[in-house]
């Protein structure tokens, strides 16, 4: 619309011999209940023309529909001046824009993006706050690369520590050398079981011990099993080759286990960083931060920041015993993926109970000097809660990843039976079917808000087909397919006369996807394309009920809506790969 804005500043130079900027001028989409799509804000210009808002408004829109043959009608409310363009303009769209193939692509803009999300502990299955968080992180990914950016997607693996060594040794005393293999049973679950039994006997020594008269403290200090663990651990830290190689065979059970999960939720990474290759890593910094006076040193050896001036406290970088604390660690790692990449901006995709930590972390890296460090920006992003009852999780405290994936599927095939339009569908078109429509539900649900937002998920409504869900979405473009597989689609171009209102509402919405695009990377927030995608098919399917396509009035208007509904689908298809989801050409 950069034209409507061009002949507004000459509007202005001209009525009222007065210079702006473009970017003086704010254009926003016209309200539904008014007449017009593009709505100038006029309030601003009444300090040149020294008339009443509305007299302005009409003035300058006078002006434009004179000057300009788009502009085919406008009407001025209070400070607003709506402006309709004519039907030959957004047929023009459709044609030289919208159906072109490089259509929402957006040129390289020659910057360098890291989007590191997952973070998994490999002593456990994946489960939903992970859900959340892979689904966020690959479709912030998909976003920014749709907007220009070369994206690298990380995966940041917490591959070590005590949790570790207690999954290790609870095999050891109990497993009987059970194996996925020997057991059937998922590498991440197994895993996961042992860490659970850990826990059960350990809580078990913890009462023995207090029913010997320690105290809780004394007694989590003193039970048998931690006092395993912990040997188990600096076992390991001293380069143990028995402990080394138990670590090494679990993991891969493990590996394959997320493996599997990871391509359910069709989620993926271009490289993964292993905290057993980055957990001393930071105390070069450490050296670093004590010559130039940004740490200290108390009086046990230990060192500190003192962050009070910036409205914060004191925090520990590195233990009296010259051992690291977790901020060692992600300043040394912050580094070792800037030296790899030198990317221009690094996003962490991690819950809102890690906000201080980064805050702490991105004013350290500032401090030191790191001028890579103002790329750095936390995703924080709510918890997800699930209505009590509605699913079982295997430990009964949090819900496993697979089980979800597991009930998506389940209640994407009963929602889709009960509507029974897959009676001719081969038995593998429907398994495909069901996990496509559940992953499209599931996601769309938990994409669609806001990251900052907590959220309660029911799988039950995030697969209704008449909601604000991905199914919908989806059903909407498996109706545009069955319509142009019945078509012929001659590919000529079409003129008519005058767009109904529906027909230029859905070319209006196509058009503003490119914009979609650039403001959802600007926020990092996939419910910009989510909330649009929605928005689009339901123009789609008033456009739809109320047009014949098939059988329209005469040819040149069916082949017209053809198009119309090929640039629709293809659009629909565009906007929900970005969020990572599938659309069936049939449902």
């Amino acid at each position: 619309m950069n034209f409507i804005i061009e002949s507004t500043v000459k509007a202005i130079k001209e009525l009222y011999h007065a210079d702006i900027a473009p970017s003086d001028i704010s254009l926003q989409e016209t309200r539904k209940e008014f007449e017009g799509q593009v709505t100038i804000v006029t309030f601003p210009f009444t300090k040149f023309s020294r008339k009443s808002p509305e007299q302005t408004g009409a003035e300058i829109g006078e002006y434009l529909k004179n000057s300009l043959k788009e502009i085919s009608a406008f009407n001025v409310i209070k400070g607003f001046l709506n402006i309709s363009i004519c039907s030959a303009y957004w047929i023009d769209q459709l044609y030289t824009e919208i159906l072109k193939d490089d259509f929402a692509v957006l040129k390289p803009n020659g910057k360098r993006v890291m989007v590191e999300y997952s973070s998994p502990n490999t002593n456990k299955p994946l489960h939903l706050g992970h859900v959340r968080n892979n689904l966020l992180g690959y479709s912030v990914a998909q976003i920014l690369e749709a907007a220009g950016y070369e994206v690298i997607k990380t995966n940041l693996v917490n591959d070590r520590g005590i949790h570790i060594c207690k999954s290790m040794l609870a095999w050891q005393l109990y497993g009987n050398g059970e194996t996925p293999q020997s057991t059937g049973e998922k590498g991440d679950h197994l895993v996961g079981k042992y860490y659970v039994i850990f826990d059960k006997e350990y809580k078990k020594e913890i009462e023995f011990l207090k029913s010997e008269g320690q105290t809780e403290e004394e007694a989590k200090k003193n039970a048998p099993l931690i006092k395993q663990a912990q040997e188990l651990l600096l076992k390991w830290e001293a380069g143990d080759e028995k402990v080394i190689d138990l670590w090494k065979t679990m993991n891969t059970w493990v590996y394959d286990g997320f493996g599997k999960t990871y391509k359910a939720l069709g989620v993926e990474f271009d490289k993964f960083y292993y905290e057993s290759n980055t957990y001393l890593l930071g105390k070069d910094i450490i050296d670093e931060g004590l010559q130039s006076g940004v740490f200290f040193k108390k009086e046990d050896g230990s060192v500190w920041i003192d962050l009070t001036e910036d409205g914060l406290d004191q925090k520990l970088v590195l233990r009296a015993d010259g051992t690291s604390v977790y901020m060692t660690q992600d300043m040394g790692t912050a580094k070792l993926k800037y030296d790899d990449f030198q990317m221009d901006e690094s996003i962490y995709v991690v819950g809102n109970e890690q906000d201080y930590h980064f805050k702490v972390l991105f004013l350290i890296l500032q401090k030191l000097g790191k001028t890579w460090a103002k790329g750095l920006f936390h995703l924080s992003y709510g918890m997800v809660d699930l209505p009590s009852g509605k699913m079982k999780s295997r430990e009964g405290t949090v819900v496993d990843a697979d089980d979800l994936i597991a009930e998506m599927k389940t209640t994407a095939k009963a929602q889709t039976e009960a509507l029974g339009k897959i009676n001719d569908f081969g038995e593998e078109e429907k398994e495909q079917l069901y996990h496509t429509i559940g992953m499209g539900a599931l996601k769309y649900f938990l994409l669609k808000v806001d990251p900052k937002k907590r959220l309660l998920f029911d799988p039950n409504e995030s697969v209704d087909f008449q909601g604000h869900t991905g199914p919908f979405i989806q059903y909407t473009h498996a109706r545009i397919k069955s319509v142009l597989n019945r078509a012929t689609i001659t590919g000529m171009e079409t003129d008519p006369t005058e767009l109904a209102p529906e027909e230029r509402d859905l070319i209006v919405t196509l058009t503003q996807f490119p914009d979609i695009i650039t403001q959802a990377a600007i926020a990092y927030n996939p419910g910009t394309v989510a909330n649009y995608v929605y928005e689009l098919a339901k123009t789609y399917n008033k456009f739809y009920h109320e047009h014949s396509i098939l059988q329209a009035e005469d040819e040149l208007v069916k082949q017209f809506r053809l198009e119309l509904s090929v640039a629709s689908a293809k659009v629909i298809s565009k906007a929900m790969n970005l969020l990572g989801i599938d659309v069936p050409e049939r449902m």
